[in-house]
């Protein structure tokens, strides 16, 4: 369920980046609310479940390894990344829903879906970053994401 709140948005970018012309319009929008939508359910349930435990602790992958410093990429639930992971989420669905509406015209909407789902996942990673370098890693990247990208 915690890797479900982190993978499930960029499922929506997958699919709807690289399938979404074949899935069409309509049904790549959906697809990628649905993944937002079903993020901000596992984050609500995440938080009642680590109420009950103290935090959970996903170790990724080793980034590097420097003499005794151990540079890690990890994930780290507690009660405040979980609150602030359903903020996130639930804004987030908010917008994909409203988004669907605003671009309904507009014949490149799933393309505009699935940068909005890769911005959900760059910021569900951000809240969820267990050190400094992965934090201010990612926090490049959901700028890189805000400025650059139309």
């Amino acid at each position: 369920m915690f890797l479900g709140i982190l993978f499930l948005p960029f499922l929506g970018f997958i699919y709807s980046g690289l399938f979404g012309k074949y899935f069409g319009k309509i049904g790549s929008n959906f697809l990628a609310t649905l993944c937002v939508f079903l993020a901000f359910i596992f984050s609500v349930l995440a938080y009642y479940e680590i109420t009950s435990v103290t935090t959970v602790y996903f170790t990724l992958f080793t980034w590097t390894l420097i003499d005794l410093y151990n540079i890690e990429i990890s994930l780290l639930f507690d009660t405040l990344s979980c609150s602030m992971l359903i903020i996130v989420t639930a804004i987030s669905s908010v917008v994909h829903l409203y988004s669907v509406g605003y671009m309904y015209e507009d014949p490149h909407s799933s393309r505009f879906m699935s940068y909005l789902s890769l911005f959900t996942f760059f910021m569900i990673v951000l809240v969820t970053s267990s050190n400094f370098i992965q934090l201010f890693f990612w926090l490049g990247r959901c700028g890189f994401m805000l400025i650059f990208v139309n």
